[in-house]
């Protein structure tokens, strides 16, 4: 479909967000699109999945709409069946970070089984500057990776993490020189590909049961959460302030 390539060559799924002009922002249809691949993928013999952006950006998060109209809880729905679907899919997820990955984008690149990301990367969780919180299950999948002060800092602060950096807090689990990183994800991926299916599968079924056991309540509280929020009157300044480029003042109603 428009936006979003999927392809599939040598039992490697390749997921490529594809709107460039739009920094490879997400609406509800495309994000559908690529859960459904996911969840596809074991039964159609696929033996990698590759998450990947074109051009700046791997994803800026969720898309607000040309006239201006904000995302909703149909995109938040989205999200949540793409998330559940890369932790509970048998098949390993590799995140190549392209550039930046925020908001919902941030927590899609977390999902992921191993995250690799260019040094000129970087990791935002952009919500409370519009008046939201963090979903996707970013509530879970970053502090079990970074622990709860990093994950403050990152949800509270709404601060820019480089990819450097995110890899030095153990948030991604490799950074490369730009120009090396094309060669390291397709290392990346021989090396996966051609590893042992069933070891493979078990070994992130275990890893994820141990390490986000409370995946299912952090969606569901977040939706709660983000469902009261977007009715506020402070997502409304928030995202006017966004387009009009201008410090939103927020009133915390």
């Amino acid at each position: 479909m428009e936006g979003l390539g999927l392809a599939v060559e040598g039992g490697v799924l390749r997921i490529t967000f594809d709107r460039p002009d739009r920094l490879n922002s997400l609406g509800a249809e495309l994000i559908h699109a690529a859960a459904e691949a996911v969840e596809n993928a074991a039964a159609d013999g696929v033996r990698l999945i590759v998450l990947t952006g074109t051009g700046r950006a791997f994803s800026s998060g969720a898309d607000v709409s040309p006239d201006g109209s904000p995302p909703g809880l149909d995109t938040l729905d989205a999200a949540n069946r793409f998330v559940r679907a890369v932790t509970s899919c048998p098949v390993v997820c590799l995140a190549a970070v392209n550039g930046i990955a925020a908001g919902v984008g941030c927590s899609f690149a977390l999902a992921a089984d191993i995250t690799v990301a260019k040094e000129s990367a970087a990791f935002m969780l952009a919500f409370t500057k519009i008046g939201l919180m963090p979903d996707g299950g970013a509530s879970l999948l970053v502090p079990a990776s970074v622990g709860r002060a990093r994950a403050a800092r990152m949800a509270l602060l709404a601060e820019k993490v480089d990819a450097r950096t995110a890899a030095e807090w153990g948030l991604i689990a490799f950074v490369t020189p730009d120009e090396e990183f094309d060669g390291v994800v397709e290392d990346l991926v021989a090396r996966l590909s051609a590893g042992a299916p069933l070891a493979l599968a078990a070994t992130k079924q275990v890893l994820n049961a141990t390490t986000l056991p409370l995946l299912d309540v952090a969606l569901t509280a977040e939706r709660d959460g983000q469902g009261a929020l977007l009715a506020s009157s402070d997502f409304q300044e928030g995202m006017a302030a966004f387009q009009q480029k201008r410090a939103a003042v927020f009133a915390g109603r």
